[in-house]
């Protein structure tokens, strides 16, 4: 009889075999009798027949949530990593700062209750049964736009909500130079700044969602609580150019010099971190067809398919964008670990790329991507040209590890409308950031150098950034740094669906009025030897480009 080791270790195996099967069947290649592909486009969805021999790349089918989420909980804080229990670290008469992820992720927003009430309630019920009272709460938007009152409350449940808004529960602010610290600076010469509140805790806890492998870490702390002072020294042209991948924390600077931040905050702050990772069940019930490949398709699925599209066509803009924000996923989670920062962290990347990524051979000539309607910088408000900008260039042209999906000098086509729309009280500087100085040059050192410094010293945005619902003013330019690795790697741009081509040709791109059109000016050079690549999304899927 097999050793139960060595039987553990078969089983292992087969469950890595079948995983290895089920991965490759994921990435297809399009035939004369496949189906049309469904692609994001702004606030609407494409049916678009893609030429023979197009290569699709689907995302992972979800993980199975955990069966009791609130016990796995408990199971963290009673068994953290590199830690005491969360119980064992409490006293009477500590102050303890507990930071939230901000309402940059999910996305799109997950059905409640949210894995951050989860988190919360139980933690403030730890704190409460060992007598400490001495607790703020804090959301961790860094330059970020304040979440209202009604986001917050969905967020941490109305338990938190009711003991604790407004006096000890509030958005973080960057501009507060009352409420800033500086802790030092790292071995590179960068400054380190954060929430004094946090930095004079005696524990600070954070409660974090890792939607993709780019969030939790010592980013989490290092840049949720951090100003302008801080955050220039990685959200800067020359870091985020030598970041190959965001998707990647092993080859990204941007994450090197958060790491450093981070470790630097350690040596002064006692930090208990929490982070969580979702599956990508992002649509259920009616809308379930969009996570199947089209190929597999029942009459059902095209009705469904089409009464959405009829549906969505047929509102008013305002409308359609209340109705698609206001809606949640279903999202399960998949893991929750607590405990020292980096320990707790390398569990959870594990998870997430499990999750999310597809073994892929080789590059592209041409990658198509469909940018949705939301990102992590327009919750509850519109996608401006910046943002599509940072949504394609930035995160869907870094959905992968090794090397890019599409080959140096390549072209990607970017399917939005890309409309000159912007949300005066979210996005002000975004709006002088588009109409004056991508007018004057798209060059993002020359951004960098001669308007940075202006906009994030601008008293207006300031104000509007404090009192108001606007991201910081110097925001627009982190978005247009996003999409520097890219603008550094493919030859061109198309936007494919533009209506307005002066908006494409603002951002340094070309415009084609079709996905058709769009392939055609992509393959003029190459022709039918042009190897085209579409990454199919929702929900999202990280390439393991071999």
């Amino acid at each position: 009889m097999a050793r139960p080791e060595a039987k553990l270790k078969e089983l292992k195996t087969a469950e890595s075999r079948h995983e290895v099967g089920a991965r490759s069947e994921l990435v297809v290649r399009v035939n004369r009798r496949s189906e049309r592909r469904i692609i994001p486009y702004g606030e609407e969805f494409l049916f678009e027949k893609l030429p023979v021999g197009t290569r699709v790349i689907y995302p992972p089918p979800p993980l199975d949530p955990l069966a009791d989420a609130d016990q796995a909980i408990r199971y963290a804080l009673l068994h953290p990593e590199n830690q005491d229990p969360l119980f064992a670290q409490l006293s009477p008469n500590m102050r303890v700062t507990i930071a939230i992820d901000d309402i940059s992720l999910p996305l799109p927003q997950m059905r409640r209750p949210d894995i951050r009430e989860r988190l919360l309630n139980q933690v403030l019920q730890t704190l409460a049964d060992y007598g400490v009272d001495d607790v703020h709460l804090v959301i961790a938007t860094s330059l970020h736009r304040r979440m209202t009152e009604a986001e917050i409350r969905r967020v941490v449940g109305e338990r938190a909500f009711k003991q604790y808004w407004p006096d000890r529960l509030y958005n973080f602010d960057a501009e507060n130079r009352a409420e800033l610290a500086m802790l030092g600076k790292t071995e590179h010469g960068e400054e380190v700044w954060l929430s004094r509140r946090a930095s004079e805790s005696d524990l600070l806890i954070y409660l974090n969602i890792n939607l993709v492998p780019m969030d939790g870490g010592h980013k989490s702390v290092a840049v949720g609580l951090a100003p302008y002072q801080s955050l220039r020294h990685h959200h800067n042209v020359g870091t985020l150019r030598d970041s190959h991948s965001y998707m990647d924390p092993t080859r990204s600077a941007l994450h090197r010099s958060s790491d450093r931040m981070g470790k630097l905050i350690h040596r002064s702050v006692k930090i208990f971190q929490i982070e969580t990772a979702v599956n990508t069940r992002m649509y259920g019930g009616m809308l379930d067809f969009l996570h199947k490949n089209e190929d597999h398709f029942t009459d059902w699925d095209r009705t469904r398919l089409k009464g959405f599209q009829w549906t969505m066509r047929n509102m008013s803009s305002e409308m359609r964008r209340t109705v698609l924000h206001n809606y949640a996923a279903p999202y399960g989670m998949i893991g929750v670990w607590a405990g020292d920062t980096e320990t707790v962290h390398q569990k959870a990347l594990a998870r997430v790329f499990q999750q999310y990524a597809v073994p892929v051979k080789g590059q592209a000539d041409i990658l198509i991507v469909g940018v949705p309607y939301i990102c992590p910088y327009n919750v509850n408000s519109i996608m401006n040209p910046v943002l599509v900008q940072c949504t394609g260039l930035g995160y869907l042209f870094n959905m992968y590890r090794n090397k890019p999906l599409v080959r140096e000098g390549g072209t990607m086509i970017v399917c939005h409308p890309l409309r000159d729309e912007f949300h005066p009280e979210h996005h002000p500087s975004y709006i002088e950031f588009f109409h004056r100085c991508l007018a004057e040059t798209t060059d993002a050192v020359e951004l960098e150098k001669h308007f940075e410094r202006e906009f994030a010293a601008n008293p207006t945005y300031i104000h509007m950034y404090r009192y108001g619902n606007a991201y910081h003013g110097v925001h627009p330019f982190y978005m247009w740094y996003w999409g520097e690795p890219a603008r550094q790697h493919v030859g061109r741009v198309i936007a494919a669906g533009c209506e307005e081509p002066e908006v494409a040709a603002r951002l340094g791109w070309e415009a084609a009025d079709t996905l058709d059109e769009a392939i055609a000016m992509a393959t003029s050079e190459l022709g039918r030897s042009a190897e085209i690549t579409y990454l199919h999304l929702p929900p999202l899927v990280i390439a393991d480009v071999e």
